[in-house]
């Protein structure tokens, strides 16, 4: 059962982050707005077939109600990622994604992720152990547009070769991390190979014609697709209205949204104006997460990677800032916590016009 093609379109997405989208915070995302997809952060399958199984697979923690939820993997031997794939049908996702975008050094500098851009042969080997490993599992790549410079036509057309279930653009190189502004251009351009090599493909089937010869050799290798690759932009959306009008812009079937739910974590939820939202809602909103962060790990997690979610809810507001600092002062759940029922008896919401 592909996920990808039961949804509603456009798809609207809530991007895999490192050290942010665990289960907690999806859930908080849940009561705020629920997105089309929810990813799991980045899971290296190299650890998940060793001695610290465990301590990994917390990153692929989740509950049913999450669902549906795209389990989001890197590394770099192909057999487990076929093992991975294997297991991650048996926990019960609904689709498995390959990282093959992130671009810190420490990661590419070992060929993982992104590094693959530049590997077209290690990439097609991951692709398949993993599509095999998953059986009728959808198998889908979020990736950028190059890794020096941006190779749009030639990455991209290679990825779409591979009878994807979707792929998720980031309209960056990886050279320009984030330091640019996503070149959207570019993201509209996969939408118009996708469409170019998938009619060139359903021509042929349709005339019978196994000899026909074929223009090139992207669409040479578009006689193996099977299915519609869906293809989803991603970068700089900030709101529901900014990625409806993507959608519309470039022919896309969705938009993936990553830095935009530090802004606003209603963001999924058109009915929603952020700005409107008391402070009061605001802190029990944090204080639900905190207590959900402490249900979930307890002692497993350390505190100080929850206060980067503390903006996130103490942002928008006459005094954010000073309140801000006081949160990021304290040393324990606990304090967060009781920081918060101490504002919330003592602070009048006022919202900024």
């Amino acid at each position: 059962m592909n996920i990808w093609q039961q949804l509603p379109k456009p798809l609207f997405v809530l991007a895999p982050m490192e050290d942010v989208t665990d289960t907690v915070f999806r859930q908080i995302i849940l009561a705020t707005g629920r997105p089309s997809l929810f990813f799991t952060e980045f899971t290296n399958v190299d650890g998940l077939n060793s001695a610290g199984f465990d301590q990994v697979a917390k990153r692929l923690k989740f509950l049913k109600k999450e669902k549906p939820i795209i389990a989001q993997i890197w590394g770099m031997k192909p057999e487990n990622f076929y093992k991975t794939a294997q297991k991650l049908v048996e926990m019960g996702f609904d689709g498995i994604d390959l990282n093959m975008g992130c671009p810190q050094h420490d990661v590419t500098s070992h060929g993982a992720c992104s590094a693959l851009i530049k590997n077209h042969t290690l990439a097609t080997e991951i692709i398949r152990a993993t599509q095999e490993g998953a059986g009728d599992l959808p198998v889908s790549v979020k990736t950028r547009i190059g890794f020096g410079t941006i190779q749009t036509e030639e990455w991209l057309g290679f990825l779409l070769t591979h009878n994807l279930a979707a792929l998720t653009v980031h309209g960056r190189t990886v050279k320009e991390m984030s330091k640019v502004p996503a070149h959207w251009d570019e993201i509209g351009k996969a939408v118009v190979l996708r469409d170019e090599m998938f009619k060139t493909y359903s021509s042929s089937e349709e005339q019978g014609d196994e000899s026909r010869s074929l223009k090139d050799s992207s669409s040479r290798q578009a006689r193996t697709i099977k299915n519609k690759t869906l293809i989803v932009g991603n970068g700089d959306v900030m709101s529901l209205q900014e990625a409806e009008e993507k959608v519309k812009e470039y022919g896309l079937d969705g938009i993936m949204v990553g830095r935009g739910i530090f802004h606003n974590p209603w963001l999924f939820n058109g009915k929603v104006n952020p700005e409107a939202q008391s402070l009061t809602e605001r802190l029990e909103l944090l204080k639900n997460h905190v207590e959900l962060y402490i249900k979930t790990w307890g002692s497993s997690k350390p505190y100080p990677p929850l206060k980067k979610y503390f903006k996130i809810y103490l942002s928008g507001f006459d005094g954010a800032s000073e309140v801000r600092t006081k949160f990021m002062e304290t040393n324990t759940p606990s304090e967060a916590i009781a920081l918060v029922n101490s504002f919330l008896k003592t602070y009048t919401p006022q919202v900024q016009s």
